[in-house]
């Protein structure tokens, strides 16, 4: 009986033992999972960019996976501001950045700028092509980027009131809520002009013309920081590296990129 009872009392530590064990390998794995994952919010013009950066880092840093955001600069602003978990954040012009940085959605110390780009108007491929902004007074529809959350309308906006053309044009403007809104209606031939990143229109070439590059605006540099809305700062900071390294300039720069 006292064997009995013994042997009892042996299996039924053995069976919690195992328990305990297969527990906190499954509170490991799913550890594991959590930690492994990140996203990364960034300017809707680095979209086709990121998705290639996206796939190098997962394959640099094995077991993570990345959630990419696309959107103008000010909504992903937005998006963090009510809490939106992100471990990096990229945007198209130093102002929505120097927001975030403010709002302390960002680590200041991790803030690089990576990138540079340049504005250019562009028409439908088989459109008018206008020799110089002047010339815009004759365009009945023109497509530019909202100036109040959109980077692109911003420069757009500056560029224009230099050379004086900004009150002027705008009974023509049709107002895109992001760069590849823009971008679209240029394409698909439902406006006579549009205000764009080269980056934007190098991946439409086959449906727009670039005309000419603007000036009178500040440099288009982007700026991109490990974001403290998220829970994995770790591969967000990883993320902003992989970006800076030869590897990932290499990778912007055959979208069109410049470097800062």
């Amino acid at each position: 009986m006292w064997v009995d009872r013994m042997l009892s009392a042996c299996a039924k530590s053995v069976c919690l033992a195992a328990a305990v064990l297969m527990l906190s390998l499954g509170c490991g794995q799913v550890m594991t999972a959590s930690a492994g994952e990140m996203t990364v919010s960034a300017a809707a013009s680095l979209t086709n960019a990121f998705a290639e950066l996206k796939t190098a880092f997962e394959k640099s840093h094995p077991g993570v996976t990345v959630h990419t955001n696309f959107a103008a600069s000010n909504p992903l602003l937005k998006q963090m501001q009510e809490g939106a978990p992100v471990d990096a954040f990229a945007s198209a012009d130093q102002e929505t950045m120097d927001k975030a940085q403010k709002a302390q959605l960002i680590k200041p110390e991790s803030r690089k700028n990576f990138v540079s780009n340049t504005v250019v108007l562009i028409v439908p491929a088989q459109g008018h092509k206008f020799a110089s902004l002047g010339e815009l007074k004759k365009a009945q529809r023109i497509a530019v980027g909202s100036p109040e959350s959109v980077p692109v309308g911003r420069y757009t906006r500056d560029a224009l009131k230099n050379a004086g053309l900004w009150d002027a044009l705008q009974s023509s403007f049709v107002y895109g809520n992001s760069v590849r809104q823009v971008l679209d209606y240029v394409a698909r031939g439902e406006v006579d002009a549009g205000i764009v990143y080269a980056t934007d229109a190098k991946q439409r070439a086959d449906k727009v013309a670039v005309c000419l590059t603007l000036t009178g605006h500040k440099p288009v540099t982007y700026p991109i920081a490990v974001a403290t809305t998220g829970s994995n700062a770790a591969m967000g900071q990883a993320f902003v590296d992989f970006a800076l390294s030869p590897e990932g300039q290499e990778i912007l720069a055959r979208y069109g990129f410049s470097k800062p």
